[in-house]
């Protein structure tokens, strides 16, 4: 895909989120002075506009450095805010590499049931193979027949080979049939699709600690990475996510999905400001190359509206 075409992309898909926050920083500056009753209504546009109350806090703190006192346009207002947003993103703006050794490094990826968990697995494996890449899927999420069938679907569609069971098997005899595969045939990256029961945590601490065991006889290091897919439409919820999944799981990095179905796309930066995981990736639409590392100031911009 051309720099251009994702540019675009990242304009359509941020929109909504766009318009959302341009409109609450309109709302609170014509021409006006930058003084504390401004920047509480900054601070506030910029929490209703879901970057959370810490990131606007601290963006709140870094335009009364900068800019306390001085006569401020609203595009220069969305400017100043773009460039806070852009600090936070940047450290955070990880995208995965590929450098286990022994092969394979072993992705485990988890997610509540209609995060775009699977769709986001495939659209991982392509970014691998746009790379050269090997990649192989495993179906780990045997919860569901649904999702077997699926992430089937897409290993067929970008031609990777897929290690399955029964609906109902064991996740962790899959992802031991998944390693031993990848590493019998060179493959780079085992991508393992994980079942995503929150309502049960027990339940899947129990399963995700069988599976590291397995995978701890196979491979000490395994798993490399631990993958939490978030949907950008459930907002300040997708916050909890992360607690709860850290907590469970042992998240290592963050993709986040639906980006451009929702006004609530600021949670990007909540998330980078709250947690400070690794964001590997974005995803701004359906199609299988839809999802890809971001630069965080083009991304900082489009948020802010002065892309």
């Amino acid at each position: 895909m051309s720099e251009t075409s994702w540019k675009d992309r990242l304009f359509g898909g941020f929109r909504k989120t766009s318009e959302r926050l341009s409109t609450n920083l309109t709302e609170v500056v014509g021409t006006a002075k930058l003084d504390d009753s401004t920047l509480d209504d900054v601070e506030d546009a910029l929490i209703m506009s879901d970057l959370g109350p810490s990131a606007a806090a601290r963006i709140r703190a870094k335009l009364s450095e900068k800019k306390f006192g001085l006569n401020i346009t609203e595009t220069e207002l969305k400017e100043a805010v773009a460039e806070e947003i852009a600090e936070i993103l940047r450290p955070v703006a990880v995208p995965i590499e590929i450098t286990a050794f022994p092969r394979p490094q072993v992705l485990l990826v988890i997610g509540v049931n209609g995060s775009g968990k699977t769709t986001t697995i495939a659209k991982m494996a392509h970014l691998f193979q746009e790379d050269d890449y090997g990649v192989m899927l495993a179906a780990g999420d045997t919860f569901r027949a649904a999702a077997i069938g699926q992430l089937a679907t897409w290993a067929e569609r970008i031609d990777v080979p897929i290690i399955r069971g029964p609906e109902g098997g064991d996740p962790a005899s899959i992802v031991f049939d998944g390693v031993k595969a990848a590493t019998d045939q060179g493959i780079d990256a085992l991508v393992v699709d994980t079942a995503g029961r929150l309502q049960n945590k027990r339940e899947l601490m129990d399963e995700l600690a069988k599976i590291r065991k397995v995978l701890g006889r196979l491979n000490p290091e395994a798993p490399h990475d631990v993958v939490l897919v978030l949907d950008a439409t459930n907002g300040q919820n997708a916050l909890a996510q992360i607690e709860t999944f850290k907590e469970v799981a042992g998240v290592t990095g963050l993709i986040m999905t639906k980006l451009d179905g929702t006004a609530r796309g600021g949670v990007l930066v909540a998330a980078a400001e709250q947690y400070g995981l690794p964001i590997h990736a974005i995803g701004v639409g359906e199609k299988i190359d839809d999802l890809r590392p971001f630069d965080p100031d083009l991304v900082a911009k489009v948020i802010a509206g002065v892309a």
